[in-house]
């Protein structure tokens, strides 16, 4: 009967803190007494994506940076691969250099135009309107372009909102298994009917109650400390006024003018070595808004009734007789990679793999390859000929390997898991994937590599043969000779 008793009291304890916590998660607020001023709202649970957003913004002024830029111009464009593939245009590469980073800066702002529509503020509740107005004229009635200084302290403030909002997450998660173990660790309790057992069972109910307070606690303060306690004008205001800088760092740094009657609000900095990396000229600018022709020839940049976003969006739509264009790039970069690591390992590859290898292959693919092996005959044994086969293959992989990686990695970064609190993102543009690789030319270099590795597979398989068969061979000359010596 006291055994039930306290059962029972232990019982309405759990159920007690389990109300507890719910409710201090989602009950609703209080509402407020006549006369007292009204709190805003915070932005909540929407702080973990507010995270990824700030995550996003500081990666792309990162890749503003002297550093990055000058690596764009004697780096990211000079691949081999890309000239070989893509283009040998410095002004289109750049272009798409220009035109993905401001359609990465777009996809930003639509997501802050949304939480907007939440401020109290009514310029921050307009900011779409006035960032388009921005974009087409340089016009900053709010002066939301910060300078340099200032734009690295608020980098730095985001920065740490999202180390301790990406803490918090982990701790929420933490949270949750706790809950879940002392609710199993009750009902256990509840239908055990040994004592003995029962004794165990009480004592890691209240370790577990301990740990739960501890971790609500811990929850309570990494709340107040990160996003989730900020209002929607506090974070609005944080996010649209590094748009604004990015956007005016951006078109500064391309060598961009804005044609209209507001000058370009630019950074109290001199950006002149990230300018002449970009579009060299033997003359020193005098100004922060340097003058320079159109990236792309025969493009037009800024005057288009569709808008400036709008026109950057449609540059990185991939034409036709792309991979990106006929949706094959992710899957040619994993073929391309495949085949490398049989060219590596060519005496590893079996007939399953080489038959799985086939089956990967697109049908215009297929057909080239039966066209180049037609009159090739069964035999591989010249290794001088597969000397060759092999340096050309190192060469060809030399220059298309990156651009399958660049690939990979490109599309891992935005996959629909790496959206938020992503810390780790590399520097990798679309210009140096497969996306805008010629169709035509990337399968030819495939159907090389191909041809090639099918005469090292068969040379690699000839001469295993040909050593088991001498090492047969020799053994059974040396157990004849032993028989007839012994004889």
């Amino acid at each position: 009967m006291a055994l039930e008793t306290w059962l029972f009291k232990v019982k309405k304890t759990i159920s007690s803190s389990f109300d507890t916590v719910r409710g201090a998660a989602t009950a609703p607020k209080a509402a407020a007494k006549p006369g007292l001023m009204i709190k805003k709202s915070n932005v909540g649970v929407l702080a973990f994506e507010i995270a990824g957003l700030m995550t996003k913004l500081l990666h792309l002024w990162q890749s503003l940076s002297d550093k990055n830029i000058t690596r764009l111009r004697n780096e990211s464009i000079s691949l081999e691969g890309v000239r070989k593939i893509v283009s040998d245009d410095e002004d289109f590469l750049l272009g798409l250099a220009y035109a993905e980073m401001v359609e990465n800066l777009r996809l930003v702002a639509n997501s802050v135009s949304r939480l907007s529509k939440k401020c109290e503020d009514s310029n921050l509740r307009s900011f779409d309107q006035l960032l388009e107005e921005f974009s087409k004229t340089g016009r900053d009635p709010n002066h939301w372009v910060l300078s340099w200084k200032d734009m690295g302290a608020k980098n730095k403030k985001m920065d740490g909102y999202v180390t301790i909002t990406a803490t918090l997450h982990r701790e929420m998660d933490e949270l949750l298994v706790v809950e879940n173990g002392l609710r199993k660790s009750s009902l256990l309790l509840l239908q055990s009917n040994r004592k003995d057992h029962s004794t165990i069972k009480e004592q890691k109910i209240v370790e577990l109650q301990q740990k739960l307070l501890w971790q609500r606690h811990q929850v309570k303060y990494l709340k107040e400390k990160s996003l989730w306690c900020r209002s929607f004008d506090t974070v609005t205001s944080l996010l649209a006024k590094s748009i604004f800088t990015i956007l005016s760092r951006i078109k500064l740094v391309f060598g961009i003018n804005t044609h209209g009657r507001y000058p370009i609000y630019s950074l109290p900095r001199s950006l002149s070595a990230s300018a002449s990396t970009v579009f060299p000229s033997s003359e020193h600018p005098k100004s922060y808004n340097f003058v320079s022709g159109p990236l792309m020839k025969n493009q037009k940049f800024e005057e288009d009734d569709d808008g400036f976003f709008e026109i950057k969006s449609k540059l990185m739509k991939p034409p036709s007789g792309t991979l990106g264009g006929a949706a094959l790039s992710l899957h040619y970069a994993n073929l391309i990679i495949v085949i490398e690591k049989m060219i590596r390992s060519p005496q590893l590859v079996g007939v399953d793999a080489r038959d799985d290898l086939y089956n990967m292959l697109p049908n215009n693919i297929r057909s080239s390859l039966r066209e180049r092996l037609k009159g090739v005959g069964f035999s591989a044994s010249d290794p001088f000929l597969a000397g060759e086969w092999r340096d050309a293959l190192h060469k060809i992989l030399g220059w298309l390997s990156p651009l399958a990686h660049n690939m990979i990695k490109w599309q891992s970064e935005r996959s629909f898991e790496q959206q938020n609190l992503l810390h780790n993102k590399t520097n990798v543009l679309q210009l140096q994937t497969l996306y805008f690789a010629n169709q035509e030319k990337t399968e030819a270099a495939i159907t090389e590599l191909l041809v090639g590795l099918n005469y090292i597979w068969r040379f690699e398989r000839e001469m295993n043969a040909k050593a088991l068969f001498e090492c047969s061979t020799n053994l059974n000359g040396f157990l004849n000779s032993n028989k007839n010596s012994s004889n």
